[in-house]
Order: C-alpha cells, then structure tokens, then sequence
C-alpha cells in the first residue's frame, strides 16, 4: 500500500496501492496513511517526510468503488455526527500531520488530481516532475462536489483569493509549469531521481517549516489567529472587492443550478475568516451537504462513470478485432467536411478530402490552416506539428483518390439524391472492408443506404459543429449495419479523441430529434404570445446554453424548413401542423429571414453592434395578457426535450439511458447539474414528472403526453437509474 524507507534520516512514503492502476483515497489508504505517517513521525531519528508514488502518477483523488457506492446511498438517512466524522476524517489527519513539528515535502511524480493534490497542500513544499501530461488540480467542482480534505481553504491562503477561487469553482487542471507560475507548487525537477534529491536538499534546509497560516506558540504549532492571504482577507476592501464580483459572476454562470459552486464560495467566505482548525470543519460540513444533494449524484454518475466508459468504447463489439484505420475519404469539404479532416489529420490519419473542385476541396483545407495558425500563435502548436498534420490533408476532385481509404465519411448537403449518388461514385474504388459512414443529422441511414451496394458497411456517423469543439459523435446503426461497421466506426472515433454512442435508426435519430424540441418549443412559446425575452431567459435559466430563438437562428431557420419539408414529403404531416411549423414557414418562405447565416432571424444583427430580439416578433406575435412564471417556462422547455427522450427510449432509438444521458450533455447541452436527461426525469421524480406532463399536455398539446410505460414507472416506484422512488418522495 505504501512503501516506507529511510533515507539520511527523511522518511519516503511513496504509495504504491496493490490491485489498483492508480493510488487512490478509501479506507484502505487512509489506513494506511495514518500507520505510516504516524511510524515517520514517532521516529525521532526522522527529520523530514517525502510523499511520492511508485506508479505513474502520483494520487489520482477517490476510488471509484468508493464513488459507485456513494451513489447508491441516501445520505439524508446518516446521523448528522455520523456523517460528519466520516467527512471530516482526511481533514482531521492532514491538519494533524501538516501541524507534527516534522517538515513535509510532496515529490509529485505524475497526475496530483482531487485528494492527491490536497495530500501535497497538506505538505509544506511541493516539488513536480516537469512532464506536460501531467496534471495537477482540483477538479471536484466539475461532478457537483467540492474539494472535501481541505483544498477550499488551503489554496486560497496559498495563492490568495483572487487565484485560488476561480481555480476551485471550474475545476480547472494545469501542468507542471502553470501549477509553478501560479504557485500551486514551489519546484520542478527533471526526473525521480532529481525531485527526490531536491526534496531531501530542501528538507534538511528547512527542519522548523510550518504553513504560512499556522505559528508556534509554547512550543506547539497551532493555526494563526490571524493570517494574511495573499492579495487580501475577506474583510480587506481588496477581498471585498473579489468577492462581491466573483459572487455575481458564479450566479451568472450557475444561474442558482450547481450547489457545488455556491458551496465553495460559502466555504472561502466563512473559512478565511477563521483559523484553519475551524476553517476545515466548515468545508466539512458544506461536503456533507453536497452529497445529500441529487445533483453531486447525477453529475457522478453521467459525467464522471459513464463518460469514462463511453470514452473507453463500451459499445464497441467485443467479438471484432481491433482496426487499424489509417486513411480516411471524406466528401464534401464545407464546413462540417473541413472540421472533419482537421480532428482526422490531427488523429494521425491520412486524409482525402474531396470535393467537386480542387478549388473547393483547397478552401476546406484552409480551415485546418487557420485554426493550426491560430495554435502556433497561442504557442499551443509547434511549427512541426502544423506541417505535419496539413501533410496528411490531400484535397482533390477525383473519386479516384479515395483508393485504399479504410472509412469515408460522406458530408455534402442534407438531400437524399445528392448523398445517394457520392454514395455510388465512391463505392466503385473501395475495398470490401471499408465502412462509408453518412454524416446526416436527420436522415434515415437505412434509407441511405439503400443506395449503396454493401449496406451491412453503411453506417451513419453524426458530428457536431463546431466539429473541432464538439465532443460528440452520434454513430447510428442501420437496418443492415454490420457489428464489424460499428467497431471500426468506434475504433475512429476514439482514435480522434470524441466520445461515441450508439443509437438505432430513426428520422432525426436521438440528438436531432430531441434538440428539435428546445428550439420548436421554444418558437411555439413565441407564437402563443409569450414574451420572446422571457423564452430566451427561461432556456438560460434551466440551465441550456443560449435560449432556443438564439439556437434556432445560429442552425438556421431554413434548415428546420427543409427538415419539416422532408417530413412533410417522407410522413404526409403538412408543416403547418407540425409544432412551430407555421412560424417556420412564415419566416422562411413570406419573410426569408434564416437566421444568423443572413443576419435576420428571430434576432436582429446590425453590422457594428450586438445582435437583439427583432422587434418584429412582437408585431407577428402580440404578446398575451397574462404571461407565465419563469419556473413555468423552464418546465415547459426541459419536460418537453425530456419526454422526447423518453419516447426514443422506449422506441429503441436509445440503447440505454446512459447513453442519453451523456448524449444530451455533450451533444446538445442539456444542463449537465441534471446529469442529463434521464437523471433529470429520475430528479423530478418519475410519478411527479407524469403528472406535470399531464397538466402540459391538457395546456398545450399531444407533444407533451406521458407514454404507458412510464406511467407504470410511476405507479411501480420504478426510475431510469435503478433507484427505487416512492410516491411521496416525489410529490
């Protein structure tokens, strides 16, 4: 568990946790901590204590079984006493051991992430290894907790304030080199042997180090009364000045959704304003109050869980071997095409992108140049690097190019004859193994692939724009798609480091057709008289992106026009009768305003000034007299994207809930404080979330009609996510 030695009287503890790829915080290794750190400093012949590791990385913070177990329990039904012992236990042993009289140094070796790096701010000095992959942070606040040993007040009165708290509010993670420059350590080293070296050297200079915010006083080293943090105290017209603004700024950003953000600011606020020994009971008790909050849970589980499984191909096809994809087609170099063959080349693949001029082809290529451009400028992309990866792009116009491609992934326009016949040119210089994905965001890929001669290789791969940004990839399974299509499809999209899942066929598939409902929803809203400022608040509010008029703008209004024209074509629904379908038209076709493409739209955009809410819509759409509360709106939006999601579910669009959850999170921007969309409906409480549909449906509309099956979920208790529900726990 860890491995103890002595060496010119310092003390190496380097963790070493056997069955585990990483060092991790559980009850084991806190037992373990303690015996040994208790052993180091009882030996009177131990001067000094290192903290390192014997793997790879230094602590990489919770043990996941630990986690998993968390999620499966109701904190709320924990004693009070109980609960807070078990909280504050790390905090209890770190302060003891940061307060022995014996001076530490952590030796950081790779990865010091949650509780390891609040082990090395428990150390007096830290020292890392220079290595760009490494990174050191509290990430705690991106999975809805805060960081629980420590970290909320021994950061701050490290860096100060102004450094510190935007650090534990987004949870960022930095390098060696950005963790020295802002002081979140005090040396780097070259390698073990030289930190190891420098921690020894710095130890035996400084046998008496205690922390800035403690002083000895009769011998005993206790914390400080009163201790300057950096930059200012909270009562300082400097810390005044920080909090109030970096308050405001998290509302602003949190709109009152995320706890964990509130939490730690509370944390900051009434810790620094007494001495340590009373400032981490605090943070305390603030972690207990998090993990009796459903929102900690969603986030853990969909974020944290169930990303990192998708990330490691979950659903890729155990019984096929993994591919080598070394050269990928892609057709169609506009902008979706060009962001394609960026994050391709990027991946180390070789790359044609082709298009029907060499012109054409080259302008798609200027886009991997300017944003490579952009990366050399920032120092973020080595000239090398540059050069290397616009190697790999070769533009062309010949069909002929495609030659040896192992994946071609079709990008030209939404028009069913147009992908039907790149579909037939292609296929005539491909190998029997290659797979052609259709980049469709709507389209039936079984429809698709009829066009195509190998339709068990025919397989829908939906990006996202910007692709370079989005996380996502939507792959989506034919009639006819083949298991060995699937794997090689999965196999590229982890090769470009994006996170897949995997839906069945359908029009609009999972992402397209439940995203559809927040801007439809949204513009329905507008033409029932509901003030348009009030839709766009209420989006914002719950927790999306941008409102839904500024959505359906940035996609473009006449896109939403050609979907609803093919549905109306392929289902016989004429646009008019489909929700928002009359807006639609009538902005499109009488006032061809298309959004943000043409500078007009549901919003304004003057050529020198910020874009506003058109007047117009007002005009077209006077506003009624009474008007409904923003909880009422914010419900209205997320229960209608929700139960969308519900329907796909059940029509096996969606393999599993996870899957919808991480894909309303990344592909659409869900609010991930929910954990996505399925956690949300768990979080509304399934019998609470039934009848509310019902209220909106005799309100609004058939749209918002829960299905049979999640009214038995209702009546039985049962949730998306295995959790038994009772009738009054969600009344």
């Amino acid at each position: 568990m860890i491995d103890y030695s002595i060496e010119d009287n310092i003390a190496i503890l380097a963790w070493n946790m056997e069955g585990y790829p990483q060092n991790v915080m559980n009850d084991h290794s806190y037992t373990a901590f303690v015996e040994n750190m208790d052993k180091a400093i009882a030996d009177p012949e131990v001067k000094g204590i290192i903290i390192t590791s014997k793997k790879d990385s230094f602590f990489a913070g919770a043990d996941l079984k630990m986690m998993r177990e968390m999620l499966g329990k109701d904190h709320s039904q924990v004693p009070v006493a109980e609960a807070f012992k078990e909280s504050f236990k790390w905090n209890e042993v770190f302060r003891k051991y940061e307060t022995a009289g014996k001076p530490l140094v952590a030796a950081i070796n790779g990865h010091a992430l949650g509780g390891g790096y609040e082990i090395a701010l428990m150390c007096h000095y830290r020292i890392a290894i220079n290595d760009s992959k490494t990174q050191i942070g509290l990430p705690e606040a991106q999975i809805g907790l805060l960081p629980g040993a420590g970290g909320t007040q021994r950061l701050p009165r490290l860096v100060g304030m102004e450094a510190g708290v935007p650090f534990l509010l987004e949870g960022k993670k930095v390098d060696p080199q950005a963790a020295l420059k802002m002081g979140l350590i005090n040396e780097l080293a070259a390698d073990q042997d030289a930190m190891i070296a420098a921690a020894k050297t710095w130890l035996k200079a400084n046998p008496n180090a205690i922390q800035p915010w403690d002083e000895v006083k009769k011998g005993q080293i206790v914390a400080r009364t009163f201790y300057k943090v950096p930059g200012g105290n909270i009562q300082s017209p400097k810390g005044a000045q920080l909090m109030l603004p970096g308050t405001a700024l998290m509302w602003d950003k949190s709109k009152g959704n995320y706890p964990a953000q509130l939490a730690i600011m509370n944390c900051v606020y009434e810790g620094l304003q007494v001495p340590m020994d009373k400032a981490i009971k605090i943070e305390s008790r603030y972690f207990i109050t998090l993990l009796n909050n459903p929102v900690a849970k969603n986030m853990i589980r969909t974020l944290f869980f169930a990303l990192q499984e998708a990330n490691k191909g979950g659903a890729r096809p155990k019984n096929i071997e993994k591919t080598n994809i070394q050269k990928v087609g892609i057709l169609g170099a506009g902008l979706m095409g060009a962001g394609v063959a960026y994050v391709t080349a990027l991946g180390g693949m070789q790359v044609v992108l082709k298009d029907v001029t060499l012109e054409s082809a080259e302008k798609g290529k200027d886009y991997s140049r300017d944003l490579l451009k952009k990366g050399m400028s920032r120092g973020k992309v080595t000239a090398e690097k540059a050069e290397k990866v616009l190697g790999l792009i070769q533009t062309t116009a010949d069909a002929k190019d495609l030659e040896g491609c192992d994946l071609i992934i079709e990008a030209v326009f939404e028009n069913r004859e147009l992908k039907a016949k790149v579909t037939q040119e292609t296929e005539a210089f491909l190998a029997d193994t290659a797979v052609f994905g259709s980049n469709t965001s709507t389209l039936p890929i079984t429809g698709l692939a009829e066009a195509s001669k190998r339709p068990d290789n025919f397989i829908g791969i939906h990006f996202f724009s910007p692709v370079d940004k989005m996380p996502l990839v939507e792959i989506i399974m034919g009639e006819k798609t083949s298991e060995y299509a699937l794997a090689l499809t999965i196999d590229y999209v982890m090769k470009i480091r994006k996170t897949p899942i995997v839906v069945n066929d359908s029009r609009g598939f999972y992402t397209s057709r439940c995203f559809g409902t927040y801007t439809s929803e949204g513009i329905q809203m507008v033409a029932e008289g509901v003030s348009p400022s009030l839709v766009e608040r209420a989006g914002t509010m719950a927790g999306m992106p941008v409102g839904s008029l500024d959505v359906a703008d940035a996609v473009a209004i006449d896109l939403a026009y050609k979907v609803m024209k093919q549905a109306e074509a392929d289902l016989g629904v004429k646009i008019e009768d489909q929700p928002s379908g009359a807006v639609v038209k009538k902005f499109v076709e009488e006032l061809e305003r298309f959004g943000k493409k043409n500078k007009k739209g549901f919003y304004d955009y003057p050529e020198n000034g910020k874009k506003y809410l058109s007047p117009l819509l007002n005009e077209l759409y006077p506003l009624a007299e009474t008007q409904p509360t923003i909880e009422e709106a914010k419900k209205r939006l997320l229960h209608r994207q929700a139960i969308e999601a519900v329907r796909c579910l059940e029509e096996g669009v969606l393999r599993n809930p996870t899957d919808g959850d991480v894909g309303s999170i990344l592909a659409w921007g869900f609010p991930p404080y929910t954990g996505g969309i399925f956690s949300y409906v768990d979080m509304v409480g399934v019998a609470k979330f039934v009848a509310e549909l019902d209220e909106l449906a005799a309100k609004y509309g058939e749209r918002f009609q829960p299905t049979d099956r999640l009214r038995e979920m209702a009546k039985n208790g049962e949730t998306f996510h295995g959790v038994k529900q009772t009738a009054e726990a969600t009344a």
